[in-house]
């Protein structure tokens, strides 16, 4: 089947900059069928309290990954809410104008319900960006006031509509999150998270459509064929495993 990984992070901690780094990353993709990968830049570098510069810095490590392998990888930009509208919108900007960059990678820097996020999807309806925004459940985390519950991804799409939002981290959302974002045809699903959890993928597929579930690895923190054989293994029809595998990613990120 053909595989796009819509959910990694080939540069975590300053490693996977170097040419031979990029070079293996790319052949065990390749080796497993993986087409294209979505980079989601290394978003832990600075812990949550990311300066300017430092957003920066994490988007050229990115474009420079992009530019080694160019019909590999596309990458999504990096931004801190808190930072305020002009300071978003100018990050923005630059990264789709300088290194044509897809979409927007919110991590943990605020919640998704948060008054600050209202420029970030202003930007993305400007430039047309989908907006990957990181969830997990916080009956398990504990830690709302920075990280994001699915019930806050949620409050965020039906807020924005108008803008395609990726509720990142599958495992990590549960049948609850799957739940939450049920009616909200703005919201897919990636598949990255923690270890496979026997019928979730299949409870997802039930509740909202195989033609809103993307598959995503996560990688470096998760390997990329499990994440792929968490797809296949699950009891869905080939056409249901090619959809989540690829076509969703090719359709919504437009990388066909």
């Amino acid at each position: 089947m053909r595989v796009i990984d819509a959910h990694t992070h080939p540069v975590m901690f300053k490693r996977g900059l170097r040419r031979a780094e990029i070079d293996r990353l790319v052949r065990r993709g390749r080796s497993l069928g993986i087409e294209r990968m979505v980079g989601l830049g290394d978003v832990l570098l600075h812990g949550r309290h990311f300066t300017a510069a430092q957003i920066r810095e994490v988007n050229d490590d990115s474009a420079r990954v992009q530019r080694a392998y160019p019909g590999y990888f596309r990458f999504f930009c990096f931004v801190n809410p808190l930072l305020g509208e002009k300071a978003v919108m100018g990050e923005v900007e630059r990264c789709v104008d300088q290194h044509g960059f897809i979409g927007i990678k919110l991590e943990i820097c605020n919640n998704a319900r948060d008054a600050c996020m209202k420029p970030v999807m202003a930007a993305a309806r400007r430039w047309s960006l989908v907006v990957l925004q990181h969830t997990w459940s916080q009956t398990i985390l504990r830690q709302r006031s920075f990280h994001t519950d699915p019930a806050d991804t949620a409050t965020l799409a039906r807020r924005h509509p108008d803008v395609p939002i990726i509720m990142a981290h599958l495992t990590g959302c549960g049948v609850r999150g799957v739940l939450e974002v049920k009616d909200l045809p703005n919201v897919h699903v990636d598949t990255s998270g923690g270890p496979p959890e026997d019928g979730l993928i299949e409870y997802a597929v039930e509740q909202l459509g195989a033609g809103r579930i993307l598959h995503g690895s996560d990688l470096p923190g998760r390997d990329p064929g499990v994440s792929i054989q968490r797809v296949l293994g699950a009891r869905l029809s080939r056409a249901e495993q090619q959809l989540i595998l690829h076509d969703n990613a090719a359709r919504l990120l437009k990388l066909a």
